[in-house]
């Protein structure tokens, strides 16, 4: 017969046991990845590098697509005039899982277009968008609003982080510039 002490210290192991399981099955994943399915089913990587980068050019700003809103729990302030603007962070990407539905321009998400997601530049407007890990950029339509988790400061479409090289590892330390049409930056 068990004493009480020893049923709980076996309470205890196989609680621990769980807990190290539970840890396991969660980091299996890859930190920073993506959904196995968010990708391109059979996008040619020929036919990837020779999307173009976004052309910018002046546009009349979406006035009510500019104004203060909340994502879980914070305030967004938009900025409503196209002006130099620089950020470093990390970035993100979104692809399929999206791929169609309306951004936060009304427009389509397309995961083959050069388009991103960014929490307070004006939309629609356009950005550099470097990588700091390997000096690749390019050059992005803001359309969309986000991204809203883990500190992140944009989420570009596939084909844009598939050209800064960072596709298979989910994010990637980057420099955002906003671009003023007509400016030296173009």
């Amino acid at each position: 017969m068990r004493t009480g002490s020893q049923i709980l210290c076996t309470l205890g192991v196989a609680v621990v046991a769980v807990s190290i399981l539970a840890a396991c099955g969660t980091t299996s994943q890859k930190r920073g990845g993506y959904y196995k399915d968010d990708g391109p089913s059979s996008a040619s990587f020929e036919r990837l590098s020779k999307i173009p980068d976004a052309k910018p050019r002046a546009e009349p700003l979406y006035v009510r697509k500019n104004q203060p809103y909340s994502a879980n729990g914070k305030t967004y302030t938009p900025h409503t005039r196209v002006m130099p603007f620089s950020q470093r962070g990390v970035a993100s990407w979104y692809g399929r899982r999206f791929h169609g539905q309306f951004t936060a321009s009304g427009e389509r998400y397309n995961m083959y277009a050069m388009t991103a997601a960014h929490p307070t530049l004006p939309i629609p407007s356009y950005a550099r968008v470097t990588s700091l890990e390997n000096g690749r950029s390019v050059i992005v339509r803001i359309n969309d609003r986000g991204p809203f988790l883990h500190g992140r400061v944009i989420d570009l479409s596939y084909v844009a982080a598939w050209k800064l090289g960072y596709v298979n590892k989910g994010s990637a330390r980057v420099e955002v510039e906003q671009i003023v049409p007509g400016s030296r930056m173009n």
